[in-house]
């Protein structure tokens, strides 16, 4: 850059010549403002900047319960990487349109409890899930964080998506298991790193699915629709945020309810780093 072009440099120099104190000026804002481009990414990332976003569901104490003290407290979400637009609430019902793909997690972590939901997709083929388990911190290539997924799936999926014309095993679509991200798992019915369920359950496009998710000391047990039909063990994360999964279609979430239970042996690298 040469002082010519500024009209504000009074800075000595040789005629013909470029300023380096200019030059040096422009490259150290050029930096900066790199600079903060990249921390204002890495915040979105990274979820520095997340925020609660509503109250949806109710959480219970296990001991509570035995003592005949069924205290609930309302479960507070906290944006991710989607945002306000992708949620909405319909009286008991919380309404996700899918876009953009990306998580809301829990206010709170959970290490041992009982989580039950209901879900619908509203779309042929739509794709969703809840991450248990999760470090609510999103991959860049695919938005989306480590923890133990519980595949919420249309059954029109594997019709949609076949490879070379060959159509995927149904068991995608029917409540599998899998350590998401870095996390890893031992499926109880493997299907490659994946555990599928033993049964079809799942119900197709606008009827509601009922899930149990029990998840005690690093092991999972899926019950679809009023059967334990799925199940992982010795997760390599056993304590983390619940994560809702909004990716590319409609699904509605009701009567999601989690009941915590007493808190068992836990290693430190079990453990997901907190957020603020």
């Amino acid at each position: 850059m040469s002082c010519y072009s500024i009209k504000t440099c009074n800075h000595s120099f040789v005629s013909g010549e470029n300023c380096t104190y200019c030059d040096y000026n422009a490259y150290y804002k050029k930096i900066v403002r790199l600079v903060l481009f990249f921390l204002c990414f890495m915040s979105s990332v990274l979820g520095f900047s997340q925020e609660v976003l509503f109250e949806f569901g109710e959480g219970k104490s296990w001991r509570d319960l035995m003592e005949g003290a069924p205290i609930s407290e309302p479960l507070r979400w906290v944006d991710v990487n989607t945002s306000a637009a992708t949620w909405s609430k319909d009286q008991e019902v919380l309404v996700c349109r899918g876009l953009p793909i990306g998580v809301i997690r829990s206010e709170k972590m959970y290490q041992n409890f009982i989580l039950d939901v209901e879900w619908r997709h509203m779309e042929a083929g739509g794709n969703s899930g809840v991450f248990v388990w999760c470090d609510a911190v999103p991959e860049v290539s695919s938005r989306l964080p480590s923890g133990v997924e519980v595949q919420m799936l249309e059954l029109d999926w594997v019709n949609q998506n076949k490879r070379d014309g060959v159509v995927p095993p149904i068991a995608y679509v029917h409540g599998e298991l899998f350590g998401a991200g870095k996390t890893r798992t031992i499926p109880d019915n493997p299907r490659g790193i994946r555990s599928k369920s033993i049964e079809n359950r799942c119900l197709g496009v606008g009827e509601w699915n009922k899930y149990t998710v029990v998840c005690v000391d690093g092991t999972i047990k899926l019950s679809i629709n009023g059967k334990f039909v799925n199940g992982i063990r010795e997760s390599s994360q056993r304590k983390g945020y619940l994560c809702l999964e909004a990716e590319g279609a409609k699904i509605e979430f009701r009567n999601f309810k989690i009941i915590e239970l007493d808190e068992g042996y836990i290693m430190s690298e079990h453990i997901v780093d907190p957020l603020q």
